[in-house]
Formats: structure tokens, sequence, C-alpha cells
């Protein structure tokens, strides 16, 4: 039969299309075209798939052939429809058996000695093979990250001739299990453990992750801002499967690859202030995601805040408030999932050491009024360190130095670290009421948080056992006060 048709998955945000490969072989000069709305890596194909096959010794029909990609109005990219070509070209010509090819989806790019070659977003392919009820033959070195889904057929190949060899039935290759996470990674961030005093810090960071409110740090620099930052992702609970498979199906299509013993963990990301508005939300002649995708169900962390273009602030108002981010070119519309906790720090003045006991500061009045004051009504909660005793503070570096046991040489290094401590905790009004389904910031309302001298449950957090007044869901703004200790505990 001179007709083949097999199937492929194209991609469109964190979606992947069926894509119908339809093959025809006829006698006439020989040529190999393909239509479809292909781009310029697809139709390069044809040279890759001629030489895959002649290599794998195997035989190129000397015809006219004829290859259509269906849908003809979804733009085709990539290499991921070399593998489907090439099986399509020898289903034709009669050298596979044709009724087999219906049970498979078929993705993966060639080279010209015939191997598989991993594409990217092969996360999206396998969650649609798996609703599709089909199996999926993909390259071998995507098969650690499609094992992620649960109850999909995934058949991994090194090559041309093994797919071939097992579509005649020579050689079958076995169908890999779902693998969830393995053993637990040893944590290379930052954790909240490790954190000595910042006693209030800690307990406005709590609140913060029970909520998922956003939080603006507001100090001078060094006085643990982006330390504590970065600490947040240790004490948030591990993702569901769900939706660990939304932020890793995002991460699989950005061409990152998934830690498959870490897939649980919530992301961080922590954009340079450089980054442009198009790298924040994503976008580009293909829509790829950017980093308030990459932090879906994770932490944003922006720090130095009044640095970055306002344009590039600008356009988190919206996926700030609906959890999604649209973007639109003129042949194709692309959605990308974009909830996430945004954290931020940002110094008083441009040279940061507004009330700094030495004097050091030089910034006019008027330069620090206009210092970032227009971003400080986003943020429900603000979190604000100033400069105390130096008394106080050497107290407390010297109590963290003997507790971890440093030199003697290390603790007069310490002592003439600037005093810098947190004095109080501010939270403003909510623009509008938070999320109808918060997570909790532990699995069970009975287990406890840790890292403060009192035990606090998600309990207390839900029913204003620790502030003033704090319930869900709120049918006014939250009114937070947080009082600060009179010693060092």
């Amino acid at each position: 039969m001179p007709l083949a048709i097999l199937y492929s998955r194209g991609r469109t945000g964190v979606e992947a299309p069926l894509v119908t490969v339809e093959v025809h072989v006829t006698n006439g000069l020989p040529s190999l075209s393909i239509v479809g709305l292909p781009e310029a890596a697809v139709k390069e194909s044809k040279d890759r798939v001629r030489g895959a096959i002649i290599n794998s010794q195997l035989n190129f029909p000397v015809q006219r052939i004829t290859v259509n990609l269906a849908p003809a109005d979804l733009p085709k990219e990539g290499g991921r429809f070399d593998l489907a070509i090439a099986l399509g070209i020898l289903a034709a010509s009669g050298q596979l058996p044709h009724p087999i090819l219906e049970q498979y989806e078929f993705v993966g790019e060639l080279s010209l000695s015939g191997a598989l070659r991993p594409i990217s977003g092969i996360l999206p392919v396998s969650l649609a093979c798996k609703n599709a009820k089909k199996k999926l033959i993909l390259p071998l070195e995507n098969q650690e990250e499609a094992q992620l889904v649960k109850q999909a057929t995934n058949l991994a190949a090194a090559s041309l001739l093994d797919v071939c060899a097992h579509l005649h039935g020579q050689k079958p290759i076995e169908a890999q299990q779902y693998c969830s996470q393995q053993a637990p990674s040893i944590r290379t961030s930052p954790d909240f453990a490790d954190v000595h005093g910042h006693f209030h810090a800690k307990r406005a960071f709590e609140i913060a992750a029970t909520g998922q409110h956003n939080l603006l740090l507001y100090g001078p620099p060094g006085t643990g801002k982006s330390m504590l930052a970065a600490c947040l992702p240790s004490i948030l609970p591990s993702l569901t499967e769900e939706q660990a498979l939304e932020s890793a199906a995002i991460t699989s299509i950005s061409n990152n690859k998934t830690n498959q013993h870490d897939w649980l963990t919530p992301p961080f990301r922590s954009p340079h202030h450089s980054a442009s508005a198009t790298a924040l939300v994503g976008g580009g002649s293909n829509p790829k995601p950017g980093e308030i995708s990459l932090a879906h169900h994770g932490v944003l962390f922006l720090d130095e805040l009044p640095e970055f273009d306002k344009k590039a602030l600008e356009v988190l108002r919206e996926p700030l408030e609906t959890g999604i981010i649209t973007i639109s070119r003129a042949n194709k519309q692309s959605d990308f999932p974009s909830r996430f906790q945004l954290i931020a720090a940002m110094n008083p003045c441009p040279c940061g050491y507004l009330g700094d006991p030495l004097g050091r500061c030089q910034c006019t009045t008027d330069q620090v009024n206009r210092y970032g004051i227009k971003y400080l009504h986003r943020y429900w909660i603000e979190l604000i360190f100033t400069w105390k005793s130096l008394a106080l503070n050497l107290s407390c570096c010297a109590r963290a130095i003997r507790k971890v046991k440093k030199t003697a040489q290390r603790l007069n290094n310490a002592l003439m670290l600037p005093a810098i401590s947190l004095y109080r905790v501010r939270v403003r009004p909510m623009p509008f009421s938070p999320p109808p389904t918060l997570k909790p910031f532990a699995p069970y309302p009975n287990q406890t948080i840790k890292y403060w001298n009192k035990p606090l449950t998600v309990s207390d957090c839900l029913t204003g056992a620790i502030t003033e007044s704090l319930s869900y869901p709120v049918p006014s703004p939250i009114s937070i006060t947080l009082k600060p200790l009179n010693r060092i505990i």
C-alpha cells in the first residue's frame, strides 16, 4: 500500500496536540516534500531521514514521496517528527506492517546514523498519550522524564533499527513503568533550621507560607533578606503529584531537565534585575514560558526590586491575579499557568544605608521618598529591617558562632559585622481576597510548624491565634500586627 498513516505529537504551550503523519509513495521523479505548515527545522528533516534510513541498512525508495503533517493550520516545529516520517516511508514502501502502527505514537529526532536523539517537552507528550490510551515510542534519553506519568506505556528505543525490530516482533521493547520519587536527595538549598536569630522574620515567613501571601523584605544590605527568601522553600509542603506534573511539564518544554529525585520540591526562581519583560512572563516567535511560569506552584524571588525595569514589573499584574499568562502572536496563542508566591527584597534608599548610625547614607530626602514607593502597595506583608544597638547584635552573633563551634578567629571577624536587626513587621491590606483553595502549610492540620519558640499549627494561622485578625475567607482586608520581642530568645 503506497499510503501510510502514523501519529505523533506537536507542541502548543504546555499542550501536545495530535499530529497525523501521512506518507504517500508513488512513481515519479525521486523527491521528498513535506507539507502541513512546517518550519525550517521540519523541512530539513528530509535530509536527516534519508541519511538515517540508508545508514541503518534499510531501503530508501527512489520514488516521489509526499509527507503531510495534519492539521495543516497547526505550526510544526523541531525535529520531533523525524521518527514518524522515517517509519511512514518504510511502511509506505512495504518494509513495515501497517495495522500495528495504529497502536503507537512516535516522537524523536534522528541522527544521520539512525540513532534517536531526545526532544524537549516529552512530559506533555506522555500525558497526552496516556489520555489517548496509546503506547508511546520515544528516545532512550527521554525515558527517565516520561516515567513520571502514571499508567503511561512508554517504549524507549536507542535507534531506528530498534523500533523496526520491535514493530516486526523480532526484539520487543519492554514498557517502562511509572517511577515516583526514588529516594530523598541531599538538600543543597538553604534551610530555615540553619538560620540563627531573625525570630520575627521567621514568624512572618511562616504566616506567608501558610496563606501563600506575597512578601516584601525592606531593609539595608546585609540583613539577610536574600538568605531568608532562599530558605522559604524548605518550610513549604511538598507538591502533590498533580501539581508536580504541571510544574515539570513547564520545565520540560523550556528545554530544562526535571530532577526525578527532587521533582516534588516547590520550584524557586530568582531572576536577575536586568531580566526583561519577555524573560519574566515568556514570549518569543514560538512562545516559551518565562520565570513566572517556571515558578508555578513555587516561589518567585525578585531581589533589588526597584532596579527591575518598570515595564517588566507592570506585566506581573494580571498573572498575580489570575494565575495564568496568555501570550499571543500572529499565528498562535499560548497559555501558561503562573500561580506563584512573590517574594521581593529592596533597600530603603539608593545607597541602602538609610538610618545607619555611622551616617554612611548620602541620599537626599527626595531620593528616599521616590525610591521604590510605587511598589509597596502590591504586597500583603511587608517585613522591615532596621539598625539596632551594637551590643545586642554582637550578643546574637557570638551565641550563634559558639553554637556551631566556630573558631576564635572567626568570632573576632564576626564581631566586626554591622549591627542589623529586625524591629517590626507591618502588614498591608490585601487588594483582593486570596484564592479559594489555599495550600496548607502542613500536610495535616495537627502537624506543628517548627523554627519558632512556640509551636505554631495551621489552625493558629487560620483562626487568628497569633494575630489580631486573620481568617479565611476574608470578606475585608487582613490586618496583622506582630509585636517585637523585648529580649533575645
